[in-house]
């Protein structure tokens, strides 16, 4: 009788196993650079935890680390996902330099139209000609900012000329050639360095957008904005969220599927929507701004810009197929991409 009733047994045993296994709750550690009050922090990063925890009936839940409070900086944010220091991370995928050059097509001057179709545009880029980058992680989203501004501390930027010897901050390296190309002094670095460098004068401005530039304080460090005018930005960034993929290919199928739910284009989409949407009480701030004077850039003379900047895409070319890709097959994709999703 004991011999007959231990397969029962067995086979209960595992039953509850699997079920306590199916029932068990699950915490993503999701990190990020910027402050918790920031709407990365409260919406685009809350919103995608709140979506996962309701689509696995609470099975799928996050802790959200802001301001690098898993420890290290901004540039080790993508290697911390790829090595399980976090589970998922937001970061630019600039500040790891050179990591992701076919990303960078994105960053080209004038080539964003706006954030929400350019985002689905670098999804599906990302998907076609990047995928072999993110191969040591899963990625869920690729996503880029709003139309970049230029704040400076002492001196306005109204054309060509004002950019000779100023030292402006620039997120990533073809920023920076793009910064270079105007006649400006590039000085890279990562967006929470931006309040300090402004402050000691190490940098006499920077390009940001302006949904992050009033966390910065960048409305009581500069007295000047330079707004481009047009259908297309001066210049955007490109973010990226990986996730571990140990972590990922852990998940039994069924979370793997809310979370594969929660990712991609649209995911991709609704970050650049979001993060360019704020840029409308972020501008507020700097047109309330007591001594701030906000210079509109028109298209006449972004034409000057757009002259002295049109090498800049031949040496992105140039550099692509010195690493064994098709340049021009990247930009006209991106282009094209860009098109598709901005009709």
């Amino acid at each position: 009788m004991r011999l007959s009733l231990k397969p029962t047994l067995i086979a209960a045993s595992l039953l509850g196993a699997a079920a306590l296994s199916h029932a068990e709750t699950i915490t993503l550690k999701v990190h990020h650079f910027l402050s918790p009050r920031s709407i990365q922090h409260t919406t685009m990063l809350g919103n995608w935890c709140d979506n996962i925890k309701k689509d696995s009936k609470g099975r799928l839940q996050c802790e959200i680390y802001p301001a690098m409070q898993l420890g290290g900086t901004p540039p080790q944010l993508y290697n911390q996902a790829r090595d399980g220091v976090a589970d998922v991370v937001w970061t630019v995928a600039g500040y790891t330099r050179g990591r992701f050059p076919q990303l960078e097509v994105f960053e080209l001057p004038f080539m964003m139209t706006n954030a929400e179709a350019t985002s689905r545009a670098a999804w599906d880029y990302s998907q076609k000609y990047a995928k072999d980058a993110f191969k040591d992680v899963h990625l869920l989203a690729v996503h880029v900012h709003g139309p970049g501004r230029i704040f400076t501390r002492e001196k306005p930027i109204k054309d060509l000329g004002d950019f000779k010897g100023m030292k402006l901050r620039a997120p990533t390296r073809l920023t920076g050639k793009m910064l270079g190309m105007l006649g400006a002094t590039p000085v890279g670095m990562p967006v929470p360095a931006v309040t300090e460098a402004l402050s000691k004068g190490v940098i006499d401005g920077c390009i940001i957008p302006y949904e992050v530039a009033p966390q910065l304080k960048v409305q009581e460090l500069t007295k000047f904005t330079a707004q481009p005018l047009g259908d297309r930005a001066l210049y955007t960034t490109v973010f990226v969220v990986p996730m571990n993929k140990a972590k990922y290919d852990s998940l039994p199928k069924d979370l793997q599927q809310v979370i594969d739910k929660n990712s991609g284009r649209e995911f991709s989409a609704f970050l650049g929507k979001t993060q360019e949407g704020n840029d409308v009480p972020g501008e507020k701030v700097f047109r309330s701004t007591p001594g701030m004077t906000i210079n509109e850039i028109s298209q006449s003379t972004l034409a000057n810009w757009e002259k002295a900047l049109d090498r800049l895409d031949a040496e992105w070319v140039i550099e692509m197929n010195g690493q064994g890709m098709d340049g021009q097959a990247l930009v006209d994709g991106a282009r094209a991409l860009i098109a598709k999703y901005s009709k």
